[in-house]
């Protein structure tokens, strides 16, 4: 490790860019949250299945929202999401958000809701449930160095496995193939099935790790190591952990067969 560099397959990688290869879950099922590393705030948007309407910015340093008189908070509507999307969110430190339906339903919050709001984007945690119910919001977004560490609460656990599934195939997508197929146009690698993320939910409860970055891959298939890594809140001790397994057998893979088109989840850990 030097400084914001970590050694990860032999190789000395940026603390933002190395972000891209690796992805960490833990899942806290009974509170409704994930912790990630590896995530960043485009893939997420990308990743959800459901468009969000409105985001209420909690802590954050973009310029050109909107400001909401009741809550003293701004926000971003549908069409400035792809602006703040554009954003080096990753630059402002803390970003933190919740979605909502309609503006007129911030007014009908009270003073404890928008306490427990506040506490949301400060302290990175809920005192009651995150979920509000005169907003209706799907999400709590609670990101510090966005991509580095992100705390996330899903009122549905599908939205989360659908947006894992579709992130780790984008970033097999955006990954340079070292090997040329032929002169045709390379085939876009379908997302991952839900119900084979959802076969990981044990193990993400520990704390997993899927490499993009040691993944192998050839003509005929993909083949992409998970390793069970424990639960950590220090992304900095949990890439030292990672640092340490290219001398242990991974724990499962996911695999993509190139002519069927389909995935499958290898592991005698997955429950």
């Amino acid at each position: 490790m030097k400084g914001n560099e970590f050694n990860i397959g032999g190789l000395y990688l940026n603390k933002h860019e190395d972000t891209r290869e690796l992805i960490y879950v833990h899942m806290n099922q009974p509170e409704k949250f994930t912790l990630t590393y590896g995530i960043e705030f485009t893939e997420f948007l990308k990743g959800l299945p459901v468009k969000l309407s409105n985001l209420l910015l909690l802590r954050h340093n973009f310029a050109d929202g909107h400001f909401n008189m009741h809550t003293m908070l701004e926000y971003v509507d549908l069409e400035m999401i792809p602006k703040i999307s554009d954003e080096d969110v990753y630059g402002y430190g803390d970003f933190c958000w919740i979605d909502f339906e309609e503006e007129d339903n911030l007014d009908q919050l009270n003073g404890q809701e928008l306490a427990e709001l506040l506490y949301l984007g400060h302290v990175k945690d809920h005192l009651r449930s995150p979920f509000f119910g005169k907003i209706n919001n799907q999400i709590v977004y609670l990101a510090h160095d966005d991509g580095w560490y992100n705390k996330t609460y899903y009122r549905s656990w599908n939205d989360f496995y659908f947006m894992l599934g579709t992130t780790i195939s984008e970033k097999l997508n955006n990954k340079k193939e070292k090997f040329n197929f032929s002169l045709r146009k390379k085939k876009i690698i379908p997302p991952v099935p839900i119900e084979i993320i959802e076969s990981f939910t044990s193990n993400m409860k520990e704390g997993i790790a899927f490499s993009i970055e040691l993944s192998v891959r050839n003509r005929l298939q993909i083949e992409i190591p998970i390793w069970i890594m424990g639960d950590f809140y220090d992304m900095d001790a949990m890439l030292e952990e990672y640092e340490l397994l290219n001398d242990r057998p991974p724990d499962g893979k996911l695999v993509y067969d190139r002519k069927s088109e389909e995935w499958q989840a290898l592991s005698r850990y997955v429950s």
